[in-house]
């Protein structure tokens, strides 16, 4: 990507998305006619359920279609706070929640007002790729920590200890993780809470997919468990994921009352108010008892051990296996194909779509996605085998 002097020198640091040429092609190969399988998706397959649409239907037709308070509605936000406290025995007032467009646009928000220029963030990789791209266009720098599939691509405490410096001034954790579906356990975050508080650094933690959790584990907040770690984290979810809303983007944050406060004032200048309708669907959600998600993430968990008893038949193939979220990160080193190469050829021959790790982090892995059907990832698992085997 050629930038001039036409544009702001901060965007020669943001890096186009590796696996636009994959999704890309994928959509192109698809409108030609061929039958592509989808293990690239970032979303839930599912609709978003009829009573979340009526009520959106509803807000049109009263005429609920007007600007709203910039940080969200009265209504919305006592029901997040109730949701934090709730579900992740998190105390905000509705002064310290933010109502913004989609999780991304809150974690986005977040760094803003946190970052100065060539403040350090640290970002476990793998990671999602738009945490480092964030970090850029806020001009800060990122220090990534390298993790292993030895402990479950979780960072420990040596490594974090070893990455601070004195400029650095966020964590950003993501749990359950995109792209390896990992889960911090309460032992784990309370070790990182004792750094973090003991440093003075912040923790952005993302928790868009806590409601996709499997193997009866439990959602852990890092901010619940005292105030002091309480006081350095902004807890970002949304509703994208739970209950299938990704394109009403609707994402919020809890943060410490400064913070909030600074993020208010973004906004207030950036994009203000989130969608009025999506909002009062929202508020529907979260009314709502938790049928869908519950629904949801069973259905999810299902699909996951199949692909798992599917992936052990591939050698040289390995993964581990995800605790939640829906994706599978699979190591194919063993094809000694980088993930680029991999994901290109197996779209070209097989009309399978994953995305290369390259994107995430890690060249030597792929992500397969199990945002669909068993019958579609029947379909593919036998694709991908076949090709497999003959390389």
């Amino acid at each position: 990507m050629k930038i001039d002097t036409r544009l702001a020198e901060r965007l020669k640091k943001i890096h186009p998305s590796s696996t636009l040429a994959i999704t890309s092609k994928a959509k192109k190969l698809k409108t030609e006619g061929k039958d592509i399988v989808n293990f690239a998706a970032g979303e839930p397959d599912f609709d978003t359920p009829d009573f979340i649409k009526e009520a959106a239907i509803g807000a049109i037709k009263s005429g609920f279609t007007k600007y709203t308070p910039t940080t969200g509605t009265p209504e919305l936000k006592k029901l997040i706070c109730q949701k934090f406290k709730r579900d992740n025995s998190l105390e905000y007032s509705p002064d310290q929640v933010i109502v913004s467009n989609g999780a991304k646009h809150s974690i986005y928000n977040a760094l803003m007002v946190l970052l100065n220029r060539s403040d350090e963030a640290l970002i476990p990789s793998p990671y999602w790729v738009s945490y480092p791209e964030m970090v850029n266009l806020c001009e800060g720098t990122c220090r990534f920590i390298k993790t292993t599939a030895a402990n479950n691509f979780k960072i420990c405490v040596a490594e974090l200890i070893k990455h601070i410096t004195p400029k650095t001034k966020v964590l950003i954790l993501n749990s359950p993780s995109n792209p390896t579906g990992s889960v911090y356990n309460r032992k784990e975050l309370e070790a990182i809470a004792r750094v973090c508080v003991d440093k003075n650094i912040f923790v952005i933690s993302d928790e868009i997919y806590e409601k996709i959790i499997f193997d009866g584990l439990k959602h852990e907040s890092i901010a619940s468990f005292n105030k002091d770690i309480y006081n350095l984290t902004i807890t970002v979810n949304g509703l994208s994921k739970s209950h299938s809303m990704t394109g009403w983007r609707i994402g919020y944050l809890g943060a410490p009352s400064d913070v909030a406060g600074a993020i208010s004032n973004l906004q207030d200048h950036s994009t203000s108010n989130p969608n009025s309708i999506a909002q009062k669907a929202a508020v529907c959600a979260l009314s709502a008892p938790e049928d869908f998600s519950n629904k949801l993430c069973k259905e999810f968990e299902k699909r996951r051990d199949y692909l798992v008893s599917r992936l052990k038949e591939i050698k040289p193939l390995s993964f581990c296996q995800p605790q939640g979220a829906f994706y599978m990160f699979c190591n194919i080193s063993g094809t000694k194909l980088d993930s680029m190469v991999f994901a290109r050829r197996l779209l070209d021959e097989k009309y399978v779509s994953v995305i290369p790790g390259s994107a995430f982090g890690m060249d030597n892995y792929i992500r397969i996605s199990y945002a669909t059907s068993i019958e579609e990832l029947e379909k593919g698992m036998d694709r991908l085998k076949d090709w497999v085997v003959k390389l």
